[in-house]
């Protein structure tokens, strides 16, 4: 068997033109979705740890059904907004830890004569028992009514040093929208969650924030369910308390983490699953290539085919020689693909930092295992017409 597969192998050297090109198919086949799959599956994990730095418990609650426009008013979308009251009536429930309403704007932080313009975001103190905000200086407001206005905030990292440099920003005031309010603490640095960057923002009691941005509605619920109930069943309790308070109408979406996820690595799979297929159209022409050498090459070393009868070769010794050829020539393509495709994904995260690019050892050994898995297929039909030619004629070939 050695030998017969070293007989292969030295035919592939012999014609090194010709298997070049016969191979190329499959290496830009191969190359082409690992490169793309790489991407898919960095791009999904990348996703899934901007998701899960939130926790791993949450629900969320926003204003519109989503089977429906989501316009309030219009065209079937909401008619009842969320509202501060309703995020205190779903606290209330006994399966639920914590609850943060958000009310949101864009306004300009200033502190002495340094300001930008931010994101304000209006929240409770429950916010880094939900989202997991850690404190590195100071503390959030003491709890007290959401519904009163207070005149404290919590920074950001990054609009702190913007703001205050090295300075302490511990006790220190800043006017946000013309409204004067004392910093009472630090985040930890969040980073970007989807293009938005927690760190450049400042945080606020939401009543305060609902008047200062004019607002009767909250943006968003979110909260965490106690680990002792189902996600199923406070999702449920959810729905039918605000349905309730909502004058029968479920005109709100209650979406809890692990189904945003789920969704999201749906749509992922087949997105790459598309792409690779198209990418993939490379192989079949690959496969094509080696095919259409392979049944050439029979025709050209007839006269050898019939001398390896002659001396005692079978008919299976023979088949295996073309399907090793072919196997050889399309797992040869697949190691240059697959080198070429981690040499890209190599420079990309090199010249563009950051950028999710993972390719995991099981695509790596998936993409050789169908390399050669389509060489041999390649060579099926080759390799039968080589094994039923007659020794005789075969040898008195020119």
């Amino acid at each position: 068997m050695t030998d017969l597969l070293s007989l292969a192998l030295s035919s592939v050297r012999a014609h090194k033109l010709r298997s070049f090109l016969s191979t190329l198919g499959i290496a830009i086949g191969v190359g082409s979705v690992v490169l793309i799959t790489s991407i898919g599956e960095g791009t999904r994990q990348f996703m899934l740890d901007q998701f899960t730095q939130f926790g791993t418990n949450l629900i969320a609650i926003h204003p519109g059904k989503a089977e429906t426009i989501g316009i309030p008013g219009i065209l079937g979308g909401t008619t009842n907004p969320l509202t501060l009251e309703d995020a205190l009536e779903v606290a209330r429930l006994p399966m639920i830890e914590a609850v943060v309403p958000f009310a949101m704007g864009s306004a300009r932080v200033e502190a002495g004569n340094r300001g930008r313009s931010v994101f304000v975001y209006g929240v409770t103190p429950e916010l880094p028992q939900v989202l997991k905000f850690a404190v590195r200086q100071g503390t959030f407001w003491s709890e007290t009514d959401p519904r009163r206005p207070a005149q404290a905030v919590v920074l950001g990292p990054t609009l702190k040093q913007e703001l205050f440099g090295e300075e302490n920003a511990l006790g220190g005031l800043v006017r946000i929208a013309g409204t004067r309010f004392r910093v009472v603490g630090i985040l930890e640095s969040k980073g970007q969650m989807v293009g938005f960057d927690i760190d450049d923002a400042a945080y606020i009691p939401i009543a305060t924030a609902m008047r200062i941005f004019n607002l009767e509605e909250v943006s968003e619920i979110d909260l965490t369910v106690n680990p002792a109930f189902p996600p199923d069943a406070a999702i449920d309790a959810i729905v039918a308390l605000l349905t309730e308070r909502h004058d029968g109408e479920e005109d709100f979406t209650v979406t809890s983490q692990e189904a945003m996820l789920e969704t999201f690595d749906n749509v992922m799979g087949i997105v790459t699953a598309g792409i690779g297929a198209i990418a993939a159209i490379s192989i079949l022409v690959g496969a094509v290539g080696i095919l259409t050498m392979m049944w050439i090459a029979v025709g050209e070393r007839t006269s050898e085919i019939g001398l390896m009868r002659s001396i005692g070769a079978t008919r299976a010794q023979v088949r295996v020689v073309f399907l090793a050829e072919a196997g050889a020539l399309s797992t040869l393509g697949g190691i240059v693909g697959l080198a070429g495709a981690l040499g890209i994904c190599q420079l990309l995260r090199d010249l563009v930092p950051g950028m999710p690019v993972r390719t995991p050892i099981l695509f790596v050994v998936l993409a050789l295992i169908a390399s050669l898995g389509t060489g041999v297929a390649s060579g099926v039909l080759p390799a039968q017409r080589a094994a039923r030619l007659d020794p005789i004629e075969s040898l008195r070939a020119e």
